[in-house]
């Protein structure tokens, strides 16, 4: 594998989402519907991923898809006729949100094809995303727009050239289901990762630090993914690729990893997408109100 060419611009511009996966914890909503399409209140899951990301600066969207995932392209085109309905009506505030999600950025697709993990979606983007940097953003894992967390990613990226990883602390009894690194202290905020290892067995985690979905990686990353074998399940592992350049910065950069604090909703999870629902509306100034009073009485009568 050859060794990092140097190159002092790290700037990011372009962002890969990877939507291809099938829901199967939401069926049987998800059987005709992407779960990215699922509604946190009025807005589907996959906008507030791609508001975040054009919030950030990135503009050049690459959605990875799979089948029955028109609907994502479907929201993010026009609707002429339903927007002269609105406009007919005199319904100005609906017909601006329903222009908004066509407007947001500059929306790309292809199709994963074969179900072969996170590693291998991102792989698809390689041809798109050419020599240079990007951000990776999961279409199921929405970060809270009051708690910035990729600008800061983008930064150290830019800073250092290390590829950068979100994590956030989370109960022993759950690192299980998540990515989890070891990590050492640096001189700033964030950390130098020493060691990832994919969804550890209970009681094995180096640390309490699960990645979560938000990556600023390296176009050397596409090289070393393509030499990932499978690992867990089967399927090529992102974790496992950055293991990699963790162990060998001289081929792809070090790895820094962020550590969030702030609010994270995981939708791709039943409890967790009732919880995000309940926690962003309460916030709104149009329904939170009357909500938080509804959720006073109703807890009152468990």
């Amino acid at each position: 594998m050859k060794t990092l060419a140097k190159n002092t611009d790290y700037k990011v511009t372009k962002a890969v989402i990877p939507v291809a996966g099938l829901g199967t914890r939401f069926l049987p909503a998800t059987k005709a519907m992407p779960k990215e399409m699922l509604p946190i209140v009025d807005k589907p899951v996959i906008q507030y991923v791609v508001e975040e990301a054009v919030s950030a600066g990135l503009s050049d969207l690459l959605m990875i898809t799979g089948r029955n995932k028109n609907a994502l392209e479907n929201h993010f085109d026009r609707v002429a006729e339903l927007e002269q309905v609105l406009a007919s009506k005199g319904d100005a505030q609906r017909l601006f949100s329903v222009q908004e999600s066509s407007q947001l950025a500059d929306i790309h697709y292809t199709r994963q094809g074969d179900p072969l993990g996170l590693g291998h979606a991102i792989l698809r983007a390689k041809s798109h995303v050419g020599e240079h940097s990007f951000a990776v953003l999961l279409g199921d894992d929405i970060i809270d727009a009051r708690d910035p967390l990729l600008n800061r990613m983008l930064e150290i990226h830019q800073q250092t050239g290390d590829n950068v990883i979100a994590l956030m602390e989370v109960p022993a009894e759950q690192i299980s289901l998540y990515g989890c690194a070891s990590v050492t202290a640096t001189d700033s905020d964030s950390v130098m990762v020493t060691d990832l290892v994919e969804k550890p067995a209970p009681g094995t985690a180096p640390s309490n630090y699960a990645v979560i979905g938000r990556y600023v990686l390296r176009q050397e990353m596409f090289q070393i993914l393509e030499r990932t074998a499978p690992g867990r399940g089967g399927e090529i592992q992102l974790t496992d690729a950055l293991q990699y350049a963790a162990k060998h910065s001289e081929i792809a950069g070090g790895v820094r990893g962020v550590i969030f604090t702030g609010r994270r909703y995981d939708t791709g999870d039943k409890l967790d997408f009732i919880k995000a629902t309940i926690k962003i509306a309460s916030d709104r100034e149009d329904i939170g109100p009357d909500l938080k009073e509804w959720l006073k009485e109703y807890t009152k009568s468990l």
